[in-house]
């Protein structure tokens, strides 16, 4: 806490897609810390009312309805900062396979657009949200993902060294608890009644708490040499484990015998992964291993009169393979259980419920 007070102390930081969970998460710890400006930006109308009114009375907060496929926009709100982070994005594998067209616009060429705008307005370093789906892409959304962090990397030498903004990029897994995820889907389920929806029973996933994802933005900005792309060391899950603990813990506080909740195997829906990876075979042998996270330092450093990748404060080693969710030991249900109760993970009636709150 101490090094991010001294690093954000009297910055103005942009957040877009601040009224997302990731976002709503990440602009509160901004919040504790002694920013002079807040300025978050978004396009879901209600999310952003919602968030306003809860920093109501603040001024160092600011709400702004904006769309990053406007640059015009994007210019005209990234103006006077100086640092960003660019969470906003379309993050649905199954709805981006029928909206190919809409993803292109919001993951590359919205990405393209907070690249412009932050080095136009010199911002000195920004920070953009990819996610494990990048690596080994079989979807059009990991496929945008991929492209917004190449973005990202090759535009840092866009500009002379003394005026360079930082920009960097950090690979999520997926977020339990964020809106859309398997943990809600499943409390929503067992609550209501229904059958428990199973894509696969191999399925596997890489899993963060809201806390993991703000943290790894947050070092990801003050360990930025620029190009990189950082990821954090996440558990892994068997997505039908998870589903089995939920229903040994919540059922019964909704008046549901474990045993009656039905689990249906749907199957895995169109770009949809059994596993995921956190970088490829070919990313290996520039991977560094920084202890609490990974760093994929760029492939192109050669062609650009790049700083050496070294980190203050950690002790790089080379990595020697890549990793994998369904090569690495995964949660047991105790484990699981300990990983639910964590804050933001369940829903906030369900946390209520179990004692939580």
């Amino acid at each position: 806490m101490e090094q991010q007070e001294r690093f954000f102390a009297d910055s103005s930081v942009v957040v877009t897609g601040g009224a997302g969970s990731v976002g709503e998460y990440l602009v509160g710890c901004l919040h504790r810390l002694p920013v002079r400006r807040i300025r978050v930006i978004d396009n879901n109308e209600m999310g952003l009312f919602q968030l306003a009114e809860r920093y109501s009375g603040d001024d160092r907060v600011e709400t702004l309805l904006t769309d990053v496929r406007s640059e015009s926009e994007v210019q005209r709100v990234f103006a006077g900062m100086d640092v960003g982070f660019h969470l906003a994005a379309l993050k649905h594998v199954f709805l981006g396979e029928k909206s190919p067209l809409t993803v292109v616009q919001t993951n590359i060429q919205g990405v393209q657009s907070v690249i412009n705008a932050s080095i136009s307005a010199r911002l000195r370093a920004v920070v953009f949200s990819s996610s494990d789906k990048a690596v080994n892409p079989t979807s059009v959304l990991g496929a945008s993902k991929l492209m917004g962090e190449r973005l990202f990397t090759a535009s840092n030498w866009l500009t002379p060294s003394a005026e360079r903004c930082l920009l960097t990029s950090c690979r999520f897994g997926n977020v339990a608890g964020s809106r859309g995820s398997v943990v809600p889907l499943f409390c929503q389920q067992i609550a209501t009644g229904l059958p428990l929806t199973l894509t696969d029973e191999r399925m596997t996933r890489f899993v963060m708490t809201p806390g993991d994802t703000a943290d790894l933005l947050l070092d990801s900005m003050m360990l930025s040499i620029g190009g990189e792309v950082f990821i954090s060391k996440m558990s892994t899950v068997r997505i039908a484990d998870l589903a089995r603990v939920m229903i040994r813990l919540i059922a019964p506080k909704f008046g549901r015998k474990p045993e009656d909740v039905e689990v249906r195997v749907i199957g895995a829906r169109p770009g949809e992964k059994l596993w995921e990876e956190l970088n490829t075979d070919e990313e290996v042998g520039h991977t560094l291993d920084l202890g609490r996270y990974f760093v994929v330092t760029p492939a192109l450093r050669n062609l650009f009169a790049a700083p050496a990748y070294t980190y203050p404060g950690t002790s790089s080693n080379a990595v020697k393979t890549a990793y994998r969710s369904d090569r690495e030991r995964p949660l047991t249900p105790s484990e699981i259980e300990r990983f639910l109760q964590q804050p933001g993970v369940l829903t906030p009636e369900v946390r209520t419920r179990l004692g939580l709150e």
